[in-house]
C-alpha cells in the first residue's frame, strides 16, 4: 500500500487550547497529530457545506425563491397568538 504524502503545517495555538487537544489525545489513546487531523477535517467539511448551502441560498435568490421578510416577521409575531399565521412557504 502506498505511503499518503504529507505536509506539516504549523500554529500557534492557546495553551489552554493545546492543552485540551493533549487530553483529548490521551482520552481517545490517539496522537495529537491525530486529533488536530480529525479536527481540521470537520471544519474544512463545516466550511464547505457552508459555502454551498450559501450558494445555493443564492441561486434561490436569483429565481426569486425566497420569502420575503415581512411575511416572515408576520408570521413570527402570530406565534404568540391564538390562532397563529400558517408557515409561509415560497
Amino acid at each position: 500500500m502506498p505511503k499518503t504524502q504529507t505536509r506539516v503545517l504549523t500554529a500557534h495555538v492557546p495553551i489552554q487550547l493545546a492543552r485540551k487537544v493533549d487530553q483529548m489525545a490521551d482520552r481517545l489513546e490517539r496522537s495529537r497529530g491525530w486529533v488536530m487531523k480529525q479536527a481540521l477535517s470537520a471544519w474544512i467539511a463545516q466550511e464547505e457545506e457552508r459555502d454551498r448551502l450559501t450558494y445555493e441560498a443564492l441561486a434561490d435568490v436569483d429565481d426569486s425563491q425566497f420569502i420575503d421578510h415581512d411575511t416572515v416577521q408576520a408570521w413570527a409575531d402570530s406565534l404568540g397568538a391564538d390562532e397563529p399565521l400558517p408557515v409561509p412557504s415560497k
